[in-house]
């Protein structure tokens, strides 16, 4: 099942993100750490393709440290990008990021131009508190719900940067259901989009494949469940989260595991892989082949009922 959440102001976001574009120098993508991949829009590659990228990959606290540099070689050894991990929050490591946009665009120091930076990012992963930190001063509105920011604006901050903020913008359509649940889980959308009780049960099923001992730790777990769905079973037990027979309410369940999974009390989780990605990337392509080839098929045979049969005259 594909997410559609394109609300109106996200649409009007994508516009005035491509009228904005001719005159931006560099772009900065804020990624989340825990999911560089699926916090990753296609919509930026789309239009910034001949821009240079800084990615930062924030919340970096709250992810895997050793997947985390495995996605920083991977995205530093892509042309015309670099990448940083940070938590948003460090203001002496924030301001490193003026010194990344000056490395990657050397011309525009000794041409004493400022750097025309765009920062990018999916609702939810810290661009709004990235932004206040780097300006030293409120500028721009934070929170835990995805979509805060709704029009773009021009934040001066020292050594010559120039940001054009832009509101979070999903893309209309998440194709791979595997990165939707995992934004879902991560809170990019919006809790009403999906199935509470589905999110958690995709979430507890990759942390039951990769991440075992801190699931059996946080809930004192004596075995590790299967799947998912057996995991906030388990945790709906051990939480009291009973109704009359001693049936767990999966729904209060889910919630208590969602929760601890965003706000990090499960410990450092990082959700993907660039080997993962790129099976998925190549799942979704086979996936979206099969579908054309079929619908060409169809649309094949139907333009062949329509030919009239040897002998007949297109009239009989």
């Amino acid at each position: 099942m594909a997410i559609q959440w394109f609300p109106g102001h996200m649409h009007r976001a994508r516009k005035q993100i491509a009228e904005a574009l001719p005159q931006i120098d560099l772009i900065i993508e804020v990624l989340d750490a825990r999911l560089p991949y699926s916090s990753s829009n296609p919509l930026i590659t789309e239009l910034c393709a001949d821009k240079p990228v800084l990615k930062l990959l924030n919340k970096a606290d709250l992810a895997d440290p050793q997947r985390t540099q495995i996605w920083l070689d991977y995205f530093n050894g892509l042309e015309g990008v670099q990448a940083m991990a940070l938590t948003g929050l460090e203001r002496k490591q924030v301001k490193s990021i003026t010194q990344y946009c000056h490395q990657m665009l050397p011309k525009r120091r000794e041409q004493k131009q400022s750097i025309r930076t765009m920062i990018m990012g999916i609702p939810n992963v810290g661009k709004s508190t990235l932004i206040n930190t780097l300006a030293g001063r409120v500028v721009a509105k934070a929170g835990n719900q995805p979509a805060l920011t709704r029009h773009p604006q021009q934040i001066k901050i020292q050594d010559g940067i120039v940001l054009s903020d832009t509101p979070g913008i999903l893309w209309p359509k998440i194709d791979n259901v595997a990165a939707g649940y995992r934004l879902a889980a991560s809170g990019a959308v919006r809790d009403t989009a999906l199935d509470y009780l589905d999110v958690a049960s995709f979430a507890g099923a990759l942390l039951v494949k990769d991440y075992s001992a801190l699931i059996a730790e946080r809930y004192k777990l004596t075995e590790t469940p299967e799947n998912g769905e057996l995991l906030i079973d388990a945790i709906g037990r051990k939480r009291g989260c009973l109704r009359a027979g001693a049936v767990v309410d999966m729904h209060k369940a889910a919630e208590i595991f969602i929760h601890e999974l965003r706000s990090g009390k499960l410990g450092l989780i990082t959700y993907e892989t660039p080997d993962s990605m790129l099976a998925e990337i190549q799942e979704v392509a086979d996936i979206a082949a099969a579908k054309a080839a079929a619908k060409a098929e169809k649309e094949a045979q139907r333009m062949k009922g329509k030919r009239p049969q040897s002998g007949e005259s297109p009239s009989e």
